[in-house]
């Protein structure tokens, strides 16, 4: 039986969660792998079905509660809700004006969790290096995808809460990132922003609601394959998702997208036309400040923070006798 103290625990990490699944080529699903919450996660939402709804609407709440995993799942969307409704605005403002630090913080993060994932692996088989190099290659061909211009209407917004949210649980797997590809990050953080200035108009909240319920649809079908998978593949399967993350850091490479570094420094280049690095490394490469003492600062900073984290859940699982964590249970199958 969990305490008060560890669902308020796992309020943090979805805290940790919301704040990763706002920015860009970070993933939530990677917090949830590197805490150790990941298959827990997979198999909680799985656990919504047929048998729970039947729970539900027979007037067995208190079984139903059970069944789902209720305050596991409370707990984490809280703190996940809490971070994106709290985070928009700032993780706009970081972006837009220090891109460098924000990236390197995050990309100190991804290293330092990848390092442990691999280091709780024994008994490497030449197809777990096949499995873990196919993840790899996947990570970095979806992270290095172009935007694309797509459609505003409802039904596109649907779509892209589906497909947004398979990736937020997949390590490695931005939904934001999905959401720039789709076209409809900045309109969905715009929209999220309007609404909790207050400014939001009944269109941005049907567009909100529409989204959710995109979301929801998405997740609970994408997670019974996948839950599908970690039981009948499991060490392959958490190979390949060791992969998207290190794939991913082609994605949070601080100096990745160096027109929005120029932009960041010096807005008076974003209105030049066909404003592209290309343009800016040739005029103005002496303008740009490429802040690389600040970004092995913000690196360190965040591989700090991730070793802490796994000290001190390992520290914690010794003291409680619990279970270790995802990355530790890649054993021999």
């Amino acid at each position: 039986m969990k305490r008060f103290a560890d669902y308020l625990f796992v309020t943090v990490k979805g805290i940790c969660m919301g704040a990763a699944d706002v920015i860009p080529g970070v993933s939530g699903g990677t917090i949830a792998f590197m805490t150790g919450i990941y298959e827990e996660l997979v198999g909680s939402i799985n656990s919504i079905n047929g048998k729970a709804v039947k729970l539900l609407f027979t007037g067995k709440v208190k079984s139903f509660w059970k069944h789902i995993n209720g305050n596991f799942l409370l707990s984490l969307v809280a703190g996940i809700l809490i971070s994106i409704l709290s985070l928009a605005k700032l993780m706009t403002y970081l972006l837009e004006h220090q891109p460098i630090q924000t990236w390197a913080f995050f990309f100190g993060l991804i290293v330092a969790s990848s390092i442990f994932i691999l280091k709780g692996i024994s008994g490497w088989k030449f197809k777990d290096i096949i499995m873990l190099i196919l993840g790899i290659i996947i990570g970095v061909v979806v992270c290095t995808l172009t935007p694309t211009q797509t459609p505003d209407g409802l039904w596109f917004i649907f779509l892209c809460g589906a497909i947004a949210i398979c990736a937020m649980i997949l390590p490695g797997i931005s939904g934001s990132f999905i959401l720039l590809i789709l076209g409809k990050y900045e309109y969905m953080l715009g929209t999220i922003t309007k609404i909790t200035s207050g400014d939001g108009t009944l269109l941005d909240f049907a567009v909100i609601l529409i989204f959710v319920l995109g979301a929801l649809i998405g997740i609970l079908a994408f997670s019974r394959f996948l839950h599908w998978l970690l039981a009948s593949y499991h060490r392959a399967t958490l190979l390949v998702l060791a992969g998207f993350i290190i794939g991913s850091l082609v994605k949070v490479w601080p100096w990745s997208d160096m027109a929005t570094v120029a932009a960041s420094q010096h807005p008076e280049l974003a209105a030049l036309p066909s404003f592209v690095w290309e343009d800016v490394a040739t005029k103005y490469a002496g303008l740009i400040d490429y802040h690389i003492g600040g970004a092995v600062c913000f690196a360190l900073i965040g591989f700090i923070l991730v070793v802490g984290i796994e000290l001190a859940s390992n520290y914690i699982s010794k003291k409680k006798g619990s279970s270790p964590t995802d990355a530790d249970n890649i054993q021999d199958a």
